[in-house]
């Protein structure tokens, strides 16, 4: 009899239940749900509707009833960095702001009137984004005291959901890396880091690793969906279970996680929280097994998400015919015939979350002296040439800082599906690109069940399945 094991993959604007199990020694996917997602304003802020989001889960897990199976386990990963605050019966305390959400402006500097930029970069490692964690909860303290004195537990969104599931609260390591509350070299919760910040302790437990059991279905969740399981932690971040299924057997690895970001690194053993580091503004998030994902966060494939809504919203331009096909691989396929080379600054903050992408786009060509796209296919051309730019640099980067070179770049994720972006990658770095699996962070998620229940006994061994069971396409640079 075979055995299932669901992975609910939650991402920023989409989540995916899927099912896997073993056949004829393969890793076999089935996708038996999916919705849709994003974030609701509410008295002026971007926040997730989180109890949506656990209808959707249990939605999804009804699926498996209705075709008699009852998965060995279960597992959800999200993005990072957000959070819900439960009073003291376990309530939720407001709502879970989302991450683009500009209550953090001016946080940066309160922070760093306590602890210097340099020696909060020295103790967690992580990059300096305006969205972290920390500057969320400091925006909480200046803005809502009340509610941070009321919180008696934090946890990020997957903790959130899992403990809906199961009744157990349960903080997981990898996203809770992304805090930039966590000390790299402890591996554990930087206790008078957040003492400084005048934050609750109680607010930060025990963190458990990708593969802990949390528990078993509460019985009314059991009621409700139609079968019991066990629920997994994964690597909870998305990017963690995501660099998981990178299909390679090279102890030095490059890869870049593509998907609403394009998450660009490699891993170390150790974090790299050098001087070089941190002007470079890596980050060392936590991964499977204490590896660190040492990467850069570049804007990804929200550009072209983004660019795309607008489009099939009736954006107008020049040429505009009705019934234009704007999906994503149309407009990959249509920009590699386009006849524009402007390239604009990925990592500029004003692609983070303008009113109009394509009108900042337009504008940051038109600021640099650069030819204005105007059409669809120009407009993504633009952006996926900005993106292998953007990777060129950070590679080089990579390289300088840990000392190595590679001769491969592995992509996984949605990104990996886009043809030309991955031969002009190929073609802007000089290096062969591997593409695949596209479902990698789903995968990944997996993973750390199947290895949990001993289908796998080691994440090499997980990765080397990956490879035989879904393998990778080889783009070569053009030779020149």
């Amino acid at each position: 009899m075979k055995k299932y094991y669901l992975a609910i993959d939650i991402g920023a604007s989409s989540g995916r239940h899927i099912l896997a199990c073993m056949e004829n020694g393969r890793i076999q996917l089935e996708e038996i749900y999916r919705f849709s997602n994003g974030n609701d304003i509410s008295n002026d802020h971007l926040v997730w509707d989180t109890d949506r989001l656990f209808q959707e889960i249990k939605l999804g897990m009804k699926h498996c009833a209705m075709r008699g199976i009852a998965p060995v386990s279960m597992s959800i990963d999200t993005w990072g960095v957000d959070y819900v605050l439960l009073d003291q019966d376990d309530k939720r305390i407001g709502p879970c702001y989302g991450y683009r959400d500009s209550r953090t402006d001016g946080m940066k500097e309160k922070v760093y009137s306590v602890i210097s930029k340099h020696s909060l970069y020295q103790r967690t490692g992580i990059q300096e984004t305006s969205f972290n964690t920390i500057f969320q909860l400091m925006a909480l303290k200046e803005q809502n005291q009340d509610a941070l004195n009321n919180a008696q537990s934090l946890l990020m969104v997957p903790d959130y959901l899992h403990f809906l599931l199961t009744g157990i609260k349960k903080q997981e390591y990898t996203n809770a890396t992304t805090t930039q509350l966590i000390n790299a070299s402890t591996n554990t919760w930087d206790t008078e880091l957040i003492d400084l910040l005048g934050l609750p302790g109680r607010l930060f437990g025990p963190l458990s690793m990708p593969g802990t059991c949390v528990g078993r279905l509460l019985p009314e969740i059991q009621e409700e969906v139609g079968f019991d399981t066990k629920v997994i932690l994964p690597a909870t971040h998305d990017t963690g279970a995501a660099v998981m299924s990178v299909p390679s057997e090279e102890k030095d690895i490059l890869y870049i996680s593509s998907g609403t970001w394009s998450l660009l690194g490699t891993e170390l053993e150790a974090a790299n929280t050098s001087e070089d580091a941190e002007k470079a503004n890596f980050t060392n998030e936590g991964g499977y097994d204490y590896r660190f994902r040492f990467l850069k966060n570049i804007m990804g494939l929200w550009m072209i998400q983004s660019v795309k809504k607008e489009l099939e919203a009736g954006y107008a331009y020049e040429g505009r015919k009705n019934n234009e096909d704007y999906g994503f691989a149309n407009l990959c396929s249509q920009a590699s015939r386009a006849e524009i080379d402007s390239i604009v600054d990925v990592s500029d903050n004003r692609f983070l979350a303008p009113d109009s992408m394509i009108a900042e786009v337009q504008a940051a060509c038109r600021e640099e002296g650069l030819a204005v796209p105007v059409t669809a296919w120009e407009i993504a051309r633009v952006i996926y040439r900005s993106l292998a730019e953007c990777y060129r640099k950070t590679i080089l980067e990579v390289e300088a800082l840990t000392g190595r070179h590679y001769n491969a770049i592995n992509i996984v994720g949605g990104g990996s599906k886009a043809g030309w972006l991955n031969q002009l990658v190929a073609d802007t770095t000089g290096r062969i690109v591997l593409a695949g699996p596209g479902e990698a962070t789903a995968i990944g998620n997996l993973g750390a069940q199947m290895i949990a229940d001993g289908v796998f006994d080691s994440l090499a061994q997980f990765r080397r399945s990956v490879f035989e069971s879904f393998g990778v396409l080889t783009y070569h640079p053009a030779q020149t």
